[in-house]
């Protein structure tokens, strides 16, 4: 089979980060851009998706009746006991 070549140009920590786990996985360069063209056939496409990030919500998403509703669930919920304090979200949020 005749081979190709593909030249590009990438930022250098990211090239480097990658090779490094490449490395790690016993796969050179080249055997792991084969390995994406392969997955790109399989696929017919990217082997992943590609999304655009959506914007929060807000609450002028909501009619007023709407948000008294999803407010009036998480008092319930907090009620029930199925809630946490602020003090175990934000050391939570710390851990990660």
């Amino acid at each position: 089979m005749k081979s190709a070549s593909v030249n590009v140009r990438i930022n250098e920590n990211i090239k480097q980060h990658a090779e490094s786990i490449l490395e790690d996985l016993g796969l050179s360069r080249a055997v792991a851009i084969d390995l994406f063209y392969r997955q790109i056939i399989l696929h017919n496409g990217l082997p992943f998706d590609l999304k655009l990030n959506t914007p929060p919500l807000s609450t002028s998403d909501f009619s007023p009746s709407e948000l008294e509703d999803i407010l009036s669930r998480g008092v319930e919920e907090s009620n029930n006991g199925n809630g946490r304090s602020a003090k175990e979200f934000f050391a939570t949020l710390l851990e990660e």
